[in-house]
């Protein structure tokens, strides 16, 4: 029999519904195993839904199941950092949705307590572990395209009258760059492998939705005179981007984060487009966080990659609100 990591779910939200049940579910080495919401019966339509052999009416119940491995923890953003660590101090393992926490200092403590507890704790960027993003690197590292002059990243879609979501909730970690722009930032600091040094952001603070940033543009700084900059938002329309531009060409990433996964590389030869493998990016993300957890490897990103990413987004958020250039 193959061996599987047991997963328990603390929550019903709709990314866990819709789209990480599902991948765990389809993955090589993964099976979700329990269900948890504050009341039994959610707990117990969801699983039903998605067969899922149990279901816990609290959150505490379904860390005492010593049946479960791992904790995938989908809830609303200000509440990441509680129930990551009474999962890990239950010594789960944690897939924590992003953004891991609402700042850095908070996604320390997270870390802190998964060495000390000796588990594994990882933030749920599905995209990264689709393996176009290693030849994406490898194209940039041939010179195909020059030296990297910039990259743009988007992340954009319209839910504004969905004024109930959580996303509009202020003090629950609500608003774009959380929500979203948390991929552009962190996808520029994956292609460069490197950190900003300084960002700028203007943002639209919404007072129909808790002065939330429902729109946000912005510019980040990294060594070497090379800029991302990115747009973000919650009311406007979908769009989901990477372009890398170089002094001899450029790469461009229909499909980033979601959605089709080929992309087009421009360079002194013409246009070629870049057919990809169509993975479940939510599959392949599952499989990586069991082969970690048992060791078979090193894992891609360390713990300690949500708080850098963090590091970027307080200074975004800090940038926004105060309408300066901050320093990182």
């Amino acid at each position: 029999m193959t061996r599987k990591l047991r997963w328990g779910v603390i929550g019903c939200a709709g990314i866990a519904i819709g789209s990480v049940i599902p991948g765990i579910q389809q993955s090589e080495t993964g099976e979700v195993v329990a269900i948890a919401s504050r009341g039994i019966s959610k707990a117990e339509e969801t699983a039903a839904k998605l067969n899922i052999p149990k279901a816990y009416g609290s959150y505490e119940e379904i860390l005492l199941d010593q049946e479960i491995d791992a904790i995938y923890i989908p809830l609303p953003n200000h509440l990441h950092m509680e129930w990551s660590i009474r999962a890990i101090e239950a010594g789960k393992h944690v897939l924590c949705e992003k953004p891991i926490a609402l700042n850095a200092q908070e996604a320390q403590r997270m870390v802190d307590a998964s060495r000390k507890a000796g588990v594994h704790l990882a933030e749920a960027f599905m995209y990264r572990n689709h393996p176009r993003y290693g030849e994406i690197k490898e194209i940039i590292k041939s010179g195909e395209i020059g030296e990297i002059r910039g990259i743009h990243g988007t992340f954009t879609f319209n839910n504004a009258g969905a004024k109930g979501n959580v996303r509009y909730r202020k003090e629950w970690g609500g608003g774009s760059i959380y929500d979203v722009g948390v991929y552009p930032i962190s996808a520029a600091r994956l292609l460069l492998g490197a950190e900003p040094e300084a960002v700028t952001v203007h943002a639209l603070i919404s007072p129909e939705h808790d002065n939330v940033d429902m729109m946000a543009s912005g510019i980040l700084e990294f060594p070497g005179n090379i800029a991302l900059t990115f747009d973000c938002g919650m009311w406007a329309a979908f769009r989901n981007t990477v372009e890398i531009l170089g002094t001899e060409g450029r790469i461009e990433i229909p499909g980033a984060f979601v959605g089709n996964q080929d992309f087009i590389v421009y360079s002194k030869d013409g246009k070629r487009e870049v057919t990809q493998p169509q993975l479940n990016q939510y599959s392949l993300q599952a499989d990586e966080f069991a082969r970690t957890v048992w060791g078979e490897t090193a894992g891609k990103f360390a713990p300690e990659d949500a708080v850098a990413n963090m590091k970027v987004v307080d200074a975004c958020l800090k940038s926004a609100y105060s309408r300066t250039r901050v320093l990182i």
